[in-house]
């Protein structure tokens, strides 16, 4: 099982003028450990949770992974997810493909359908009904892989009407960067996973949950005449690795066994590259026995 780490705050130690380095060492750290994936919110105001506030520092995703892409030679990395609001999808393509051009082939393109209605009034970003986001959602998961390919003609959609699909330099991975849809949604989001996706991204660790909800992921790979083997598994799980290691990778066997290949952790603490490196150490050599 692949251990990813998933940076979703930045009120660090040293304010504004420390976050550079901090996130710098921390991705480092990261990529010296073996963690197989770095990711970033997409997000414009902090997200609104008991030890959170909106007014908590916030960093654009995008420019901190061409950032992050500099200073690293192994981590995937991405975001976890894109929103699909947020970006139009020819020059959503245009960017993920400029991310895998210059990280040497690292980019993911993790996408979902956006679900934060306070920053997107608070910019003046639309904020389309679900119904019609889940639409958009699937357009621009087709405008990227043909972006992605060699068909540079038009697209025409309901949402969406592209006169060429010109991406030119393409991404250096065939086919594109992976594609991973992110939520738990059983009608809508696992269906599109079946559809386009290489991986799913559920956001709990609950193993009657996942085991549930890749059943019914299995059920839409069916509809759609695909392998679910063909579908990395992925969760997000709150647990700190390092506050209880053995009950940990004991929680991480159980999710294994039910063909779950990946889960995000998130560093914890002021130190976010010291804690990345005790996981390293204690952690991620018990993970790959799994």
């Amino acid at each position: 099982m692949e251990i990813a780490l998933h940076v979703y705050r930045f009120d660090l130690p040293g304010g504004a003028p420390a976050l550079a380095g901090t996130l710098a060492a921390t991705a480092r750290a990261a990529d010296q450990a073996g963690f197989s994936t770095l990711t970033v919110m997409d997000h414009w105001f902090q997200m609104e949770l008991p030890h959170l506030a909106v007014d908590d520092p916030m960093l654009e995703g995008y420019t901190t992974l061409g950032y992050l892409a500099g200073l690293t030679e192994r981590l995937t990395l991405g975001l976890l997810v894109t929103g699909v609001t947020y970006r139009h999808p020819g020059l959503l393509a245009k960017t993920v493909a400029t991310l895998d051009v210059l990280s040497g082939g690292r980019a993911l393109l993790g996408i979902g359908a956006a679900w934060y209605e306070r920053e997107h009034l608070g910019l003046g970003v639309p904020f389309p009904p679900l119904t019609q986001r889940y639409e958009r959602l699937e357009e621009t998961l087709q405008i990227c892989r043909q972006m992605w390919g060699p068909d540079n003609g038009g697209y025409v959609g309901r949402h969406y009407q592209l006169a060429e699909t010109l991406c030119e330099p393409g991404p250096l991975q065939p086919g594109g960067p992976p594609v991973l849809i992110g939520g738990t949604g059983e009608k809508k989001t696992l269906r599109l996973v079946a559809r386009y996706a290489d991986a799913c991204n559920l956001t709990t660790d609950d193993p009657d949950v996942v085991a549930h909800k890749l059943a019914v992921l299995a059920r839409h790979c069916d509809a759609e005449g695909r392998d679910p083997a063909e579908i990395d598994k992925t969760v997000v799980t709150s647990m700190d690795p390092l506050a209880d290691v053995d009950g940990f990778l004991a929680a991480m066997r159980r999710l294994a066994a039910l063909g779950v290949n990946k889960v995000w952790v998130n560093p914890n603490g002021p130190d976010p590259a010291g804690w990345v490196s005790q996981v390293g150490e204690q952690v991620l050599p018990r993970m790959r026995e799994l």
